[in-house]
């Protein structure tokens, strides 16, 4: 159930993209095509035409395919029909045959544009073809055998389908040592790297996606490729050598209505429509997917029992089979109500909150406001992500602690000061009791005060004004002085429970229903994760409650004993100023370098930029030496990604190569992704989104 977890997850949130996709339509009431720049003549030409026949491939869900009425399905399908309506044309699709497609074959059949043509100098540089601005951006990946070690400098076979020749071409460049070996289809190339035939396959990552649901490719693993990026393009079929066809004057004229349009495709619209025909179109299981899931247990039937209880235990298998599937049904289904309710609530507010701005740009009060407003919703986004991977990762028991210094007065005092206002403003009183005998102790700060923060939010968000909220500390020493159990407890007066809600309080996605009714937002996922890092410790969590009469919740965990530092450390040394600071900047995302950019130019500091690991390398390596202070490192990034752009740089022969801070600031947030940072030589790690007050910390050092 839990990669279904993490399937569902994936599929609701783009609940998130569909929305803002659809709201600035919404908004403006477009119905009409836009005003796209067209020409007079290109007008013209599109009266004059009437339909333009268009070839798809129909083999490459869920990208462009074949629907059960023989149409255009997929998401091509979306991206073709925006942009028909916004070039202001009708479009015919015609299916193309499988495998390649001769120059002759497209003038036969009159076709006025074909699609998924893949922007390269091999097609660029091709006579007879005219080639658009791409439509759809997407990456390649390897298939692979889990057994399998890349490397390029290998000789490795590589499986081909027949209807991707232009692959073959770019990884006879890019790759030459490789041994290309054809194949009929897309199905018969993963049934050669499944069956060692052939060590790999490189396609695109959402025709990838889409096959992995079969059962026989679960032992492939998909490994990234830097530098084989895919685009794809519209083709416009011309004469070439006076054979009778579409002019050369005629192709210019609809490839450039076609960039037009391609032009005003907001990225918003192929973000959320590529989603969302990723989960309208997955893998359906066969009967013999099914036979290949549960082969042993087939063999066995079938060599121990007669054709009769066969039979019998075939019927039983699709008794247990509907009612798993039923099962799953009503998992999803809601799965999908909450996330559905809890994605759609905030991004509502975002989603008016922006248009409010539109609205009042010169208004610098009520700005300042929409702009809080609108932080404070998207942070709330981001705890809803987070506390799903996190239910995601317990659940799969591939989360780890950190064992480190644990100042649980200081824990406290932080926690104190975020939560205190916030039950000041809504009118409930809170109060610290008891004490920590003991304040220093082995353990993982982030998750102790993950569980103390859920803990006292829950009792703030149920607890009516005028109500009462008391965090209380405790420490029973065990095994002499050396290890303590420290014990929070949580008290509020309350909402309380019913016992009926009790009973599954610890389950992920789980809020009573009146009180959600009153308002009171939350997933439902703080508890749950809150009781399973509880247990991860080594502790507990438990609970008491009575309805209309509040709340006690207790959490315990034990930890080594520490001494406590020296406070005797002189007197506060006096405010110097601050040193300007030089950063370097590595990051392949120009919204969030142009971000960064401004960020640190507006808190002092100088900046430099590189856009790729391996420039990154060349503009330290240019640089004076000592002339830079902090790297501010991606992790992925093309050509060469943050990991080995750290370790080259760590390895030039210049003294500052070994004391530069490099810091990894990046999206990648797993407790591997820190590992890896740290093992490729870099001192620090900050997750996207980016903290500034963290960021500001961190570069002060």
């Amino acid at each position: 159930m839990n990669k279904t977890i993490q399937k569902l997850f994936a599929l609701a949130v783009t609940l998130l993209l569909i929305t803002a996709l659809l709201a600035p339509a919404a908004l403006a009431g477009e119905t009409d095509p836009p005003d796209i720049g067209l020409t007079d003549a290109e007008r013209a030409f599109i009266a004059q035409n009437g339909v333009f026949r268009v070839g798809f491939v129909q083999d490459r869900p869920p990208v462009s395919f074949t629907d059960e009425n023989g149409e255009l399905a997929g998401m091509s399908r979306y991206i073709f029909d925006e942009l028909a309506r916004l070039a202001g044309i009708r479009l015919e699709y015609v299916p193309l045959p499988a495998g390649s497609v001769t120059y002759d074959y497209l003038l036969s059949e009159n076709l006025d544009l074909v699609t998924s043509v893949e922007r390269n100098p091999e097609n660029e540089s091709a006579r007879g073809i005219l080639i658009s601005e791409p439509y759809l951006k997407s990456r390649k990946v390897i298939v692979a055998r889990q057994d399998l070690e890349f490397d390029m400098d290998k000789n490795l076979s590589v499986a081909v389908s027949s209807g991707s020749q232009t692959l073959r071409k770019v990884l006879q460049t890019t790759y030459p040592r490789f041994d290309l070996i054809d194949y009929d289809s897309i199905p018969d190339c993963f049934e050669a790297v499944i069956s060692g035939e052939s060590d790999l396959m490189i396609l695109n990552q959402y025709v990838v996606e889409y096959w992995f649901g079969k059962p026989a490719y679960d032992d492939l693993k998909v490994i990234p490729v830097m530098g084989l990026d895919e685009q794809l393009c519209f083709s416009a079929v011309v004469t070439i050598d006076g054979v009778i066809g579409k002019s050369q004057e005629s192709g210019q004229t609809l490839i450039s209505i076609i960039d037009k349009a391609i032009a005003n495709l907001s990225e918003e619209f192929v973000g959320g429509v590529t989603i969302q025909a990723a989960m309208e179109n997955q893998y359906d299981l066969t009967f013999s997917d099914f036979l290949y899931r549960y082969r042993a247990a087939v063999t066995v039937l079938a060599v121990s029992a007669a054709a009769i209880l066969a039979l019998a235990g075939l019927l039983t298998w699709q008794g247990t089979r509907s009612a798993r599937a039923r099962a799953e049904a009503r998992a999803k289904d809601s799965f999908l109500s909450a996330m559905s309710h809890e994605i759609r609530t905030p991004l509502n507010g975002l989603i008016g909150l922006n248009y409010l701005m539109a609205q009042n740009l010169n208004d610098v009060d009520r700005m300042g406001k929409y702009l809080d407003q609108s932080t404070s919703t998207a942070k709330y986004l981001l705890r809803l992500v987070s506390d799903i991977l996190d239910m995601s990762k317990l659940q799969e028991r591939k989360m780890d602690l950190e064992r480190s210094r644990v100042d649980l007065a200081l824990l406290v005092a932080s926690v104190r000061a975020v939560t205190e206002p916030v039950m000041r403003d809504k009118g409930v009183a809170f109060d610290l009791a008891g004490d920590l005998p003991y304040p220093v102790v082995e353990g993982d700060e982030a998750r102790i005060q993950q569980v103390l923060m859920n803990l006292l939010d829950n009792a703030a968000k149920f607890t009516p004004e005028g109500g009462h909220v008391t965090l209380s500390m405790a420490q029973r020493a065990v095994e002499g002085d050396s290890a303590v159990t420290t014990v929070f407890t949580v008290t509020d007066t309350g909402r309380g429970m019913s016992e009926d809600f009790k009973r599954h309080i610890f389950s992920a996605f789980s809020q009573e229903l009146d009180t959600v009714s009153k308002g009171n937002q939350g997933a439902g996922l703080g508890l749950a994760i809150s009781h399973e890092l509880a247990a991860l410790m080594g502790g507990d969590l438990t609970f008491e409650s009575e309805k209309d009469r509040g709340s006690t919740f207790v959490f315990s965990f034990p930890g080594a004993v520490l001494p406590a530092r020296d406070e005797a450390t002189g007197p506060e040394s006096p405010d110097l100023p601050r040193v300007k600071r030089r950063v370097l900047i590595a990051e392949d995302n120009e919204l969030n370098l142009e971000i960064m950019l401004e960020l640190l130019a507006e808190e002092g500091f100088d900046t430099v930029s590189a856009h790729d690991g391996r420039e990154a390398l060349e503009v330290f390596r240019e640089s004076p030496p000592g002339s830079i202070d902090v790297i501010l490192m991606d992790l992925l990034m093309p050509n060469l990604d943050g990991y080995g752009a750290a370790r080259a740089i760590r390895a030039l022969p210049r003294e500052d190569a070994g004391t530069v801070r490099i810091i990894a600031c990046t999206a990648n947030t797993f407790a591997e992704d820190r590992r890896r940072a740290l093992e490729a030589g870099m001192d620090d790690f900050i997750p996207k989104p980016v903290d500034v007050g963290e960021l500001m910390e961190k570069l002060e050092v």
